[in-house]
């Protein structure tokens, strides 16, 4: 439970119509089963301890005593298990009979809650039976115990107070306003569906997207059971389809099966989302009566899904979609620039590396999307000192390739002169020997921008933005930067992504070389054709950079959880160690370079992430690290 994570399952027994006896002891395997596996949160299905098609055995007397004679069972024999299970059973309460989801925990009836919304439609019948429950909770007698029953029921752990649930049962989540919408809205962070949900053709990607739905809506977890094997075929069937999504994503499936699906919700996660985003805070929701209870906080292990590529996705379709669309939003940006401005060109400095090859590539769409010549694009390699022939001459061919205007300007004998000005010795390779050649760079091209009535389109990415590499007034300026909020990871897969896309044999040969090219800023003398600087020799790969970037300022993490996070997802290319060395220089970079990102040009957000003052991000520039730096002191 350490950093937010619970472990959580929907669980679909076997039963059979109307034994209740049996129905207990199939339930009851499954949560034994889950206490094993460290399950702190079950769910069963609808009318699970009865089956959900008894149709008017509904009404007769021996089959709710049996029901309640088995949910009796359970109790006794969970008594020694801190998980909190939910279970489906008919209660009647007076006059009236309602569908109902016990929680219980310990051999204890936290609550009930009883179905809101009573379907009498189509294949559903169930007014002939149930009544809706009661809104406002009141004391009930069940199995010996005095719980409250009503839909406007929490459940929160005392001992971590972000968890606290909510419940619904089947047709609930499909209807206009879901009971959810207000048991999020009083704070409820995971969301249970007890469900009998019969399958029909498309049905169940409709249900999914239900509960995707309804996850990212309420920006909560949400854990559906529905029941499977045993419910009547007489006129349906049954699937099983149980779920687990978490803000819009589904974490675990499972379907036309019996059993466990599991996983981890990070509710921490959920919680820090909703303080961020404010989602709920105009809410006025009604009043719900908590539940107290109580667990033991322990380690959870972890097996959902953690990308190590969290702004790349995996999958090749939605990847490729990806890919395609960050290039079109890239380019309508700064199409819509160059139209604003009248710009007559623009001029991009072609470096031969990725990033400024991206650049070129989201220009040639713009211009294209504009029907304005490509000729207009002017590339512009400057070679210097640390300058070798694979960049210079790729850079060549790739303009050539694109049909856009090319020159080479050698910027050596203006920095030597501005070197002789200043008293630099050629020798002295520092700070001041690297960043006088960016800034000659961004001088040549600010000047041919002004001679050509263009702009100058800047090629910098995110991950160099949350790092500081970037020359200050040199690489690091521009009149629109379209890489801005492209981390370096996607940065790669957007050129491999044209590469793969273009029918120019030429163009996909030199795209490809390029993304074999070593990422480098070429500031210091070459060793003959080697590349002298690899940037991640000096600041530490970007995947892990790029996985520090995405949680520390999409989810908010702490640097504890992003270790832990990306052990996990990264443990088998980098040791602890590794991860622990560079996530250090990540806070530290990202804290001391904030004076860069105050005034970085405009440049369009396309992703999650964005940097920018104006936007998404606002930190003071002398904003101290102090606490970040003692968390990962403890880590050591």
């Amino acid at each position: 439970m350490r950093d937010g994570f619970i472990t959580v399952a929907a669980g679909t027994p076997k039963l059979r119509v109307a034994d209740c006896p049996y129905n207990a002891e199939q339930s009851l395997i499954l949560i034994r089963k889950a206490a094993e596996e460290g399950v702190k949160l079950l769910v069963l299905p609808e009318l699970g301890l009865t089956g959900y098609t008894c149709g008017d055995l509904f009404l007769q007397p021996t089959l709710l005593r049996g029901a309640e004679d088995a949910l009796g069972l359970l109790l006794e024999q969970t008594k020694d298990l801190e998980l909190v299970w939910l279970a489906g059973l008919p209660i009647r309460v007076g006059g009236a009979l309602y569908n109902c989801a016990a929680v219980c925990q310990r051999g204890k009836i936290l609550g009930v809650v009883p179905k809101t919304n009573i379907p009498n439609y189509g294949e559903f019948y169930e007014k002939r039976h149930f009544a809706p429950g009661p809104t406002e909770p009141a004391p009930i007698l069940l199995c010996g115990q005095q719980p409250l029953l009503g839909t406007n029921l929490l459940f929160q752990c005392a001992d971590m107070p972000e968890f606290v649930l909510g419940a619904e049962i089947c047709e609930d989540l499909w209807v206009p306003r879901p009971p959810t919408d207000h048991l999020a809205a009083s704070g409820a962070t995971v969301l249970c569906n007890l469900s009998a949900s019969n399958e029909t053709a498309s049905k169940a990607d409709y249900r999914r997207q239900l509960v995707m739905g309804q996850s990212a809506r309420l920006t909560a977890a949400y854990v559906y059971a529905s029941s499977g094997d045993g419910e009547s075929t007489s006129d349906l069937v049954f699937s099983g389809h149980d779920l687990i999504a978490e803000n819009g994503s589904i974490l675990a499936e499972q379907r036309f099966t019996c059993g466990l699906v599991l996983t981890q919700i990070d509710v921490l996660r959920l919680h820090q989302e909703r303080c961020r985003t404010l989602r709920f805070a105009a809410a006025q929701p009604e009043h719900c009566e908590t539940v107290l209870f109580h667990w033991t906080l322990e380690e959870t292990r972890l097996t959902r899904p953690v990308s190590p590529s969290p702004f790349v996705p995996l999958d090749p379709v939605q990847r490729r979609d990806a890919c395609e669309e960050v290039l079109t939003l890239a380019s309508l940006g700064l199409q819509h620039r160059v139209e604003h401005t009248h710009a007559k060109t623009a001029v991009i400095g072609l470096s031969g590396g990725l990033d400024s090859t991206l650049a070129l590539l989201i220009a040639i769409r713009a211009f294209d999307r504009l029907g304005r010549d490509r000729k207009d694009i002017l590339a512009v390699t400057m070679p210097c000192f640390g300058t070798t022939a694979r960049t210079r001459s790729n850079a060549e061919i790739l303009a050539e390739h694109c049909g856009c205007s090319f020159r080479s300007i050698s910027i050596a004998d203006s920095v030597r002169s501005h070197f002789r000005d200043i008293g630099q010795e050629m020798d002295c390779h520092d700070v001041t020997f690297e960043n006088a050649q960016a800034r000659e760079r961004t001088q040549v091209l600010m000047d041919l921008a002004n001679m050509t009535g263009g702009l100058v389109v800047g090629t910098g990415d995110l991950s160099e933005l949350a790092l500081g590499w970037a020359t200050y007034n040199g690489d690091h300026m521009s009149m629109y930067s379209v890489n801005a909020s492209i981390p370096k990871t996607l940065v790669r897969h957007l050129v491999a992504h044209t590469a793969q896309e273009t029918g120019d044999e030429g163009l996909r040969a030199v795209l490809n070389d390029i993304l074999d090219t070593p990422v480098s800023p070429e500031l210091l003398p070459a060793d003959g054709e080697q590349i002298a600087q690899k940037t991640e020799d000096l600041v530490g790969p970007y995947e892990l950079h790029d996985f520090f970037l995405y949680y520390a300022l999409r989810w908010t993490c702490s640097p504890g959880k992003i270790l832990r996070l990306a052990q996990y997802a990264l443990g088998q290319a980098y040791d602890r160690e590794t991860i622990l060395k560079w996530l250090r220089t990540f806070y530290r970079r990202f804290f001391t370079q904030q004076f860069k990102r105050n005034c970085i040009p405009d440049g369009p957000k396309v992703g999650t992430v964005s940097l920018s003052p104006r936007g998404d991000w606002r930190m003071p520039s002398d904003a101290q690290w102090t606490l970040w730096e003692a968390e990962l002191d403890k880590l050591q």
